[in-house]
């Protein structure tokens, strides 16, 4: 690529260091920031799921699960499309990333407006109880329906851009800082229900999102003045290699989605979406019912903080190890770290089945969804960065939106089928969500990876820095596109591109 031949002599990674708001620290700290905004409120919303069942849907588990199946269509729908657009718009990722924040908020006084049209509806919560009406509301089913919609557009869209720029900007780092900005979800998805579970005490669930839904629409003034330029050395790297029109991208995009290896990993990033989000959508649920958590039990305030809490801890673990593991992939390859970790996850989650079955067994729950947490939320940023090790510059924001749509394309149905057999055996959850790691982990068994940039370039340290690849992208370069090459600079996929060994791929430029 043409990476090759600019920056002379200045770290990519700071983007010329003309600006505190281009230094390394701000952009990983403010885009990691935003990021746990987005899942600190998406996961304080499961933890009121329950409420939610009660007062506005008649007590049905599948229709309240169906609100999350709604959150995985919308956002599959747009990821896609979204990618190509984010990746031919470059130079606006800072308006995309502000109006995303925005319309995250006013997704969310959507879904709070659901429960203000009850009748009745407080801000305070009723002593004692959280049961509601017998029967669905349609108003209020229609209105979290469509709030939860805008919601997941908003929140799927601003992870295009927000994990294209810090794939380009620290390209050797690539699995290592998209951890880092994993933690910043895995600090929201603690804290929010944490937060949540204890506000439950006192105020309802629908006064909870409405404070809620402030907070992004807030913040959006806040990401346009930090981000606005953000994209702006990633159009720079594109228009080196002249390929700023729309009909190359969609000529770059056409050679990803022929690629077999990109198809391998967006089916394993979509059985592990599966996984996740049927077993996250039905945990509080389980909680509730099986564990007695819910307010209608003698003492709701304990009962509500200890639901918050259970939830939070299984994130609460991933936030050291995401990192940890993110590091161990980029020195030791994508499949040493994530085939263990799915296989491991396989077996706590069936232990779960046999050995937690009431409120006595609280203090094992609690182990097992921490154990879950090493291994839970730290895959998906190196499912994503061992995509990233095959594609081209161009195609950044297009292969993150291909893997977005297959993940929820497969998932979106996985809460409804999770609800099914929720309801007709609890363990049934469990058993259904380890099958999914296992299958998901003996299918990146046969899927053939590249070996990360950052283990070719110290297998290389100071042996390359001639121009004898600069045809080649930081993180694989074009042998991902089995022989399309660029220009005739790409090596075909059999011409020494050796499979999780440590040939170099073009990374002397970066000394």
């Amino acid at each position: 690529m043409a990476h090759a031949h600019h920056h002379h002599g200045v770290p990519s990674v700071t983007e010329g260091r003309t600006g505190f708001r281009r230094g390394a620290a701000f952009i990983i700290g403010g885009l990691t920031s935003g990021h746990g905004v987005f899942h600190w409120i998406a996961q304080s919303f499961i933890v009121v799921l329950p409420e939610v069942r009660e007062l506005l849907l008649g007590g049905s588990t599948v229709a309240a699960s169906s609100i999350q199946t709604t959150r995985e269509i919308a956002s599959g729908v747009v990821a896609l499309p979204g990618g190509v657009l984010t990746d031919a718009l470059r130079r606006y990722w800072g308006w995309v990333m502000a109006v995303c924040m925005a319309v995250f908020g006013v997704g969310w006084l959507l879904m709070a407006a659901a429960g203000w049209q009850m009748p009745g509806s407080s801000w305070i919560a009723a002593s004692g109880g959280g049961a509601g009406s017998t029967a669905l509301n349609p108003v209020g089913y229609a209105l979290l329906i469509i709030g939860m919609a805008v919601v997941a557009v908003a929140a799927s869209v601003w992870h295009l851009p927000a994990m294209a720029a810090l794939s380009s900007h620290f390209s050797h780092r690539r699995a290592s800082v998209l951890s880092f900005h994993g933690v910043g979800g895995n600090v929201g998805d603690v804290l929010g229900p944490v937060l949540t579970g204890l506000l439950l005490g006192a105020l309802t669930w629908q006064a909870i999102i409405t404070i809620y839904a402030a907070v992004p629409i807030f913040l959006a003034f806040l990401v346009f003045w930090a981000f606005r330029d953000i994209g702006q050395r990633a159009q720079a790297a594109i228009e080196e290699r002249a390929v700023s029109t729309m009909q190359t991208q969609i000529a770059e995009t056409k050679l990803l989605v022929r690629n077999p290896r990109v198809w391998g990993i967006t089916l394993v990033a979509g059985l592990r979406g599966m996984a996740y989000i049927g077993f996250i959508t039905v945990l509080p649920f389980y909680l509730a019912d099986v564990l007695g958590l819910a307010t209608t039990e003698h003492g709701g305030f304990e009962n509500l903080f200890i639901r918050g809490s259970l939830i939070g801890l299984l994130v609460l673990v991933g936030i050291p190890a995401s990192p940890v593991m993110g590091y161990l992939s980029d020195r030791l390859g994508r499949k040493m770290v994530l085939v263990p970790g799915m296989l491991f996850l396989a077996v706590v989650t069936f232990l779960m089945a046999p050995l937690i079955s009431g409120k006595d067994d609280l203090l094992i729950g609690a182990i097992l969804l921490g154990a879950l947490g090493l291994f839970l939320y730290s895959d998906q940023p190196i499912l994503t960065a061992a995509a990233m090790d095959i594609v081209r510059e161009g195609t950044a924001a297009t292969t993150l939106g291909l893997l977005s749509t297959s993940r929820f394309i497969l998932s979106a149905v996985s809460p409804i089928i999770a609800a099914s057999l929720y309801d007709m055996d609890y363990t049934y959850l469990f058993y259904y969500t380890a099958g999914l790691y296992v299958v998901a982990a003996v299918i990146l068994l046969l899927v053939r990876l590249p070996r990360p940039a950052a283990v070719q370039h110290d297998d290389h340290d100071g042996g390359h820095h001639g121009g004898g690849h600069h045809g080649e992208h930081d993180g694989g370069g074009h042998g991902g596109h089995d022989g399309h090459g660029d220009g005739g600079h790409g090596h075909h996929e059999g011409h020494g591109h050796h499979e999780e060994q440590g040939h170099h791929e073009g990374h002397g430029h970066r000394h």
